[in-house]
């Protein structure tokens, strides 16, 4: 979207979305699955329009991104550095002593504006690099427990998982490990196996399976889901092709995107099918997001 029709669409929805918070908590189960969506999906977005896209779309549930809902909660901007490489350093600063400051307090009334709209926090996603330290762990788990979501999720490499697990044990908190399709690399969470050593760490290390991803790596998720679901904290939705092909329209790849929604309405596993939009789309990412809900209705009537 350009920066004109991005702003043209921030007001059309902004102005279409008080009249619907009205009518109380938006329902997106479908079948007895719950379905909803990452706000990566409305990275496109500025922050205080990703409610407002979210009610549009019909979306009861989310897996909220950390730097949303750090934005929402008024933490320090971080702009680019000299010639527009890298973190401005003055930013960064103030930004890290502004998580170091942050209590419970800061992040409850974020949820109360997603709980307000009708929108339920189920999960966090809070992503760490290889550098990250402790303090930001820690940071990580009381974000996770000021907002009282279930469980956090986070695209990382297996020597940090190793890391987290004390953290999840003492705040006792599952902790699932997001997968890509970067099986060349034995660090990255993309299979059965390496899935089966971040679970090998504790009890509260899971893992957040984006099925997508795992066609691309061509693996099954519906083998996996039936053998690990007790161990999953919700799933990512896209749809990819195998042999780590393209994200494509719902349909068009090779994701048994319908199928796994069928197992879990007939299994009745109380996993969250979130989406998450990658795809480049016709429409803007509120509709994009909408379509997929209706696929999402559609293949669990």
């Amino acid at each position: 979207m350009t920066q004109l029709n991005r702003r043209a669409f921030c007001r059309t929805i902004a102005a279409a979305v008080p009249a619907v918070w009205a009518e109380g908590a938006i329902n997106s189960k479908f079948g007895g699955v719950q379905v909803g969506a990452i706000t990566y999906s409305y990275r496109a977005l500025p922050a205080d329009q990703i409610i407002p896209g979210l009610v549009k779309a019909g979306v009861g549930e989310i897996e909220l991104m950390s730097n949303h809902c750090e934005a929402l909660a008024n933490a320090p901007t971080v702009g680019r550095g000299p010639g527009g490489r890298g973190q401005d350093p003055a930013g960064a600063e103030a930004l890290r002593k502004w998580r170091m400051s942050a209590t419970s307090d800061t992040f409850k009334p974020v949820r109360k504006k997603f709980n307000d709209a009708g929108i339920d926090v189920h999960l966090l996603t809070y992503n760490l690099a290889q550098t990250a330290t402790d303090d930001e762990i820690e940071y990580s788990f009381l974000m996770a427990k000021s907002l009282g979501v279930k469980a956090i999720t986070c695209s990382t490499r297996i020597a940090v998982a190793r890391r987290v697990a004390p953290f999840a044990d003492k705040h006792k908190m599952l902790w699932a490990g997001h997968g890509h399709d970067r099986t060349e690399d034995p660090e990255e969470l993309s299979s059965p196996e390496t899935f089966a050593t971040v679970m090998s760490l504790g009890k509260y290390m899971g893992v957040n399976l984006d099925i997508g991803h795992f066609t691309a790596a061509n693996y099954d998720p519906i083998a996996y889901i039936k053998e690990h679901h007790s161990r999953i904290s919700n799933l990512h939705l896209k749809d990819r092709k195998k042999n780590h092909g393209a994200n494509l329209p719902w349909g068009q790849g090779d994701t048994p995107i319908k199928e796994v929604l069928q197992l879990l309405k007939k299994e009745k596993y109380a996993i969250p099918a979130n989406i998450e939009y990658e795809y480049m789309g016709k429409d803007d990412p509120v509709t994009e997001v909408g379509r997929c809900i209706q696929y999402c209705k559609e293949a669990l009537a």
